[in-house]
């Protein structure tokens, strides 16, 4: 699962999945926010992407988002969800008219977290991640998000 280790409610639900997850050992978690974060460890997915939408990386490699091989923005939520245990929370989202109004409320969410949890644009966000980023791996002539 990569995650915005910045956000303040995105942490809640990451939390309590940790917590459940450390009984089912099925998840690995991976904070997009961290200064170790890196798209060649993760399918190629830039902090830019990932801050965009939930994103989550199977066993096999494969992708999982809103648009990649599902119909819907809560498929990541549900595969999470049943690897510890609590599928049963989203299975309702499964069926229309739920999976609907679901997926719209997460779309809502999706595109204004970050006003919703009083960070700036993405834009200052990424700007101030490439300085800090420029600066920590400066002497390495190339760094990437």
């Amino acid at each position: 699962m990569l995650y915005d280790g910045d956000c303040p409610l995105c942490m809640r639900e990451v939390n309590m999945l940790k917590e459940r997850n450390e009984s089912y050992k099925a998840i690995k978690f991976v904070d997009i926010s961290s200064d170790e974060y890196t798209p060649e460890e993760n399918q190629g997915l830039d902090y830019e992407t990932v801050m965009g939408k939930i994103h989550a990386i199977e066993s096999d490699g494969t992708v999982v988002t809103d648009v990649e091989l599902i119909r819907d923005h809560l498929q990541a939520f549900r595969r999470l969800y049943e690897e510890v245990g609590l599928g049963w929370i989203y299975a309702i989202t499964k069926y229309e008219p739920i999976a609907t109004v679901a997926n719209s409320v997460y779309s809502v969410w999706a595109k204004y977290r970050l006003q919703i949890t009083g960070r700036p644009p993405l834009d200052n966000i990424l700007e101030a991640r490439k300085k800090k980023m420029g600066q920590e791996c400066s002497n390495d002539k190339v760094c990437k998000m």
